[in-house]
């Protein structure tokens, strides 16, 4: 989905959806009141954020207009960083009676002096804050994750937290979340809503055979749409055989001399056209990018046991994401679209809040930190070769491997639709 909602939404319009909704078909006093206690940390809460795409369901249900299945957690909390004209926490704690904490420590106590909920989602997507030099959005996660981790320590116990999307906008913060989470046994988990998704045709490597090559298409903002391009990029390769084995170096080219690395064939042309066969609004051919992106960019991945990836931003050409490898088996090539509903409910978001789900009620992760920790860190270094004129960044900090037991599976079929502006 996109990370911006449309400018159409009327907040006033909004509410007298709400006030039907929830006064008639989701009740605080329901069949949640028994359910897990989970806080709710974010930037801003307003219609299609990340908030409200996620945690939002807590209270409107999976489908998010009061219809839908209830979730097993129970939002209690919600700390907002900022506050914009159109958000919408306020309303939704008047219709549902959850707590609008003054600060994180607040949110995670509810006024009790210790750690008062079973779980934390820490939502830092929106609002207004700086850029770094690199073109990364500044999002306040460590300091989230900081006060967060102050009232573990004086509660003496912890509770599992996802973080959405990235780890952090740099691999210092990253890495820190994640070595604190280590150090303190916290159940942690984060990550793009994209890798779980549908994928169209359905299609993944099989667990434990070799890669050589993988190509990925994206688009959008380089730092928040690029990221999600490399969480599929590890959820397709992470499961190769040996496993992840880390990265060797990384380079980011753009304008012309992303033309003159495909004349020079660094990305294979056959993968590249397959993946371009794969777009939602049709294929499109190899012929065609030149003359339609204004701006390419490319991102080139070596690892350390020889795999290639290429990531391919094109915007003007395509919207979406796709993908392509080489089955060895045969060479065949497999290539599949990274399909997400692009309108209300925007139901893979379901999808990412029922692997939340499963880690609150279990203590387990659903997929693998790890992945994240590789796509925050390699957002990273690729955004910081680009400062440097696309020079090729070795990353001896990123040549760390871990295995997974995750593999896609395709998920039932989404609900039907509605537009953006809706309830």
């Amino acid at each position: 989905m996109s990370d911006q909602p449309p400018p159409t939404f009327r907040i006033v319009s909004l509410g007298l959806t709400l006030g039907l909704v929830l006064g008639s078909v989701v009740r605080a006093d329901g069949p949640s009141r028994g359910a897990k206690t989970v806080a709710v940390l974010t930037t801003e809460y307003r219609h299609n954020s990340h908030a409200d795409v996620i945690a939002s369901r807590l209270v409107l249900t999976d489908r998010l207009d009061g219809t839908g299945k209830e979730s097993p957690l129970r939002m209690v909390s919600v700390y907002t960083d900022q506050r914009p004209p159109n958000d919408i926490s306020r309303l939704l704690a008047a219709s549902h009676r959850f707590r609008i904490a003054t600060n994180i420590t607040d949110a995670l106590t509810l006024g009790t002096g210790s750690l008062a909920v079973d779980g934390v989602l820490l939502i830092a997507e929106h609002g207004n804050y700086p850029k770094s030099p690199t073109g990364n959005t500044q999002y306040p996660k460590r300091r989230f994750w900081d006060e967060t981790l102050s009232v573990f320590r004086k509660s003496g116990r912890v509770v599992p937290v996802f973080v959405d999307k990235h780890l952090a906008d740099t691999w210092e913060d990253a890495k820190h979340l994640y070595d604190t989470a280590r150090e303190l046994g916290i159940p942690i988990m984060a990550g793009s809503s994209v890798p779980g998704s549908w994928r169209r045709p359905a299609a993944a490597p099989v667990p434990g055979e070799p890669l050589e090559e993988v190509v990925i298409l994206s688009y959008g903002s380089t730092d928040h749409y690029g990221f999600h391009a490399l969480e599929c990029l590890q959820s397709v390769v992470e499961g190769r055989r040996g496993g992840e084995t880390g990265v060797r170096a990384v380079r980011m080219t753009t304008a012309d001399a992303v033309w003159t690395a495909l004349g020079e064939r660094r990305v294979d042309p056959d993968l590249l056209a397959a993946a371009l066969g794969r777009l939602a609004h049709g294929p499109l051919p190899v012929s065609a990018l030149r003359e339609k992106v204004e701006k390419p960019i490319l991102w080139e991945i070596e690892y350390v046991d020889g795999l290639r990836a290429r990531v391919l931003e094109l915007n003007g050409a395509i919207q979406g994401w796709s993908g392509a490898w080489r089955r060895p088996s045969d060479r065949t090539v497999v290539a599949t679209q990274f399909w997400t509903q692009e309108a209300r409910p925007a139901a893979h978001f379901t999808l990412l809040l029922n692997g939340i789900e499963s880690m609150v009620l279990t203590g387990k992760p659903a997929w693998p930190v790890e992945r994240t920790l590789m796509s925050s860190g390699l957002l990273d270094a690729l955004l910081r070769s680009g400062l440097e004129a696309g020079r090729l960044l070795p990353t001896p900090w990123l040549g760390w491997g871990y295995a997974t037991s995750w593999r896609w599976q395709e998920p039932p079929p989404p609900p039907p639709g509605r537009p953006w502006g809706e309830q």
